[in-house]
């Protein structure tokens, strides 16, 4: 196996701790006999337990060899595979060296580890070569992600030569992209201690669907309008969502990223001390074949915070203009975000007649930066109501309506008021009692 790895090229820049790295050196000291028996069996075992997490991580099954290869391409973000998402496979010498690649890898997808068991006396990689996954496919780390690897794993499998094998990856490339934003929807930073930034896939983001969120019809048309323009390249405005909490303004996004995700729609999230690191997240991702939200939940600022300027000369004003392909969508419960104090009045002038303060313009002017604000306010009783019955419907829950109305009603009395979080929390808690 390594002297197969050994002709990657635009493929070989493989972590020495990477599991296919790792396997080469094994069958390396197994045929030179430079290891003892018994640390190359723990070796074997530590990496086929590496690939048995991927395996349950990302929803793997039968061949978990092909899987796992699979998986190295598809995330492997090179010149070669970044312009083959951006622009599909063109002609170009670059194919020579992807096609010699691509040889070698249909020689790891066909490589027999027969004799390496024989070696050492083990069977691990008889039985993750015709596996069978437990579970139910719905629990998956992301069912979406899953089938899309297994189901080029088959194809390349099936791949008669290193043409057809060229065009199953870069097609795959072309279509869905690569590394994890082509895999993942959503994400949060952090900081990778060179001054740089990192990202780190949400797994376990809410599935929740615009269909889900019972009435605010017009202000998710909004949201929809301008997010689709977005998507399909037309012109398109940051938006911010303000109003009282549990109205469903963070449920609504979260939402838009799940309905245009097969669109190439993408959200990162990010928190307000991140706010000096808006530069460094935009370059990594301005040049990529997908549309990006910067997420910011509960957007507010206390006079003493100065993380907003940061923030308006991302939007708009900075030197360097804001990619086409990033958005930013803020939800907030306060209008202009930036709490005022009367001590903001003290450098009010008088200009004919008219009073004007340059500190209340400056935190006004953050506002100003979202071309499209969509309000969320607290429903009414009957608008509470009607949320309530729609859920109950949906939950399965037989209850006579006047006294689903009766219970509702006790209930946000003492649970926050009237909202659409209410609403949902004591839905919940009424399937939970029918349980």
């Amino acid at each position: 196996m390594d002297h197969i790895i050994s002709k990657l090229l635009i493929y070989g820049s493989l972590p020495e701790d990477s599991i296919l790295a790792q396997m080469g050196d094994i069958c390396r000291q197994a045929r030179e006999r430079t290891q003892s028996k018994d640390e190359l069996i723990a070796r074997c075992y530590r990496q086929v337990k590496r690939i048995l997490v991927v395996a349950t991580d990302y929803g793997f099954d039968t061949n978990l060899w092909h899987n796992y290869l699979t998986f190295v391409l598809i995330t492997d973000e090179n010149p070669f595979s970044l312009t083959c998402e951006k622009e599909g496979a063109r002609d170009g010498s670059v194919n020579y060296f992807a096609k010699n690649d691509f040889r070698a890898f249909q020689e790891l997808f066909r490589y027999d580890f027969e004799w390496l068991e024989t070696e050492l006396g083990i069977d691990c990689f008889s039985h993750i070569l015709h596996y069978r996954a437990i579970g139910k496919p719905e629990l998956m780390y992301n069912k979406n992600v899953s089938e899309k690897v297994r189901a080029l794993s088959s194809a390349l499998a099936e791949a008669a030569d290193e043409d057809a094998f060229f065009n199953c990856v870069t097609g795959f490339y072309r279509d869905f992209g690569v590394g994890m934003f082509g895999l993942n929807k959503a994400f949060r930073i952090f900081p990778d201690g060179k001054g740089d930034v990192r990202f780190q896939a949400i797994n376990n983001m809410e599935r929740v669907m615009l269909d889900d969120l019972i009435g605010y019809e017009i202000q998710k048309k909004k949201l929809v309008d301008n997010t689709r323009a977005f998507v399909e390249g037309r012109k398109a405005n940051n938006c911010l969502l303000f109003g009282d909490s549990g109205t469903g303004k963070s449920t609504s996004i979260k939402a838009i990223v799940n309905e245009f995700y097969p669109q190439g729609l993408r959200m990162i999230e990010i928190y307000k001390h991140q706010f000096q690191d808006l530069s460094n997240v935009i370059a990594r991702i301005k040049n990529r074949n997908y549309k990006f939200i910067i997420y910011m939940d509960d957007l507010s600022f206390e006079e003493f915070e100065i993380e907003y300027k940061f923030l308006k000369a991302v939007i708009e004003g900075g030197v360097e203009t804001k990619p086409e392909n990033v958005l930013i969508y803020a939800t907030s419960n306060r209008r202009h975000l930036i709490r005022e104090t009367w001590h903001d009045r003290d450098d009010v002038e008088m200009d004919a007649g008219m009073h004007r303060s340059d500190t209340m313009e400056e935190k006004l002017s953050l506002v100003h930066r979202f071309g499209v604000t969509i309000s969320f306010s607290k429903p009414g009783q009957q608008e509470y109501f009607h949320i309530v019955s729609e859920l109950a419907k949906r939950a399965g829950i037989d209850m006579p309506e006047d006294e689903l109305r009766r219970e509702a009603n006790k209930w946000e009395l003492s649970h926050g008021g009237l909202s659409g979080r209410t609403a949902a929390q004591f839905i919940t808690y009424l399937s939970g009692m029918q349980e």
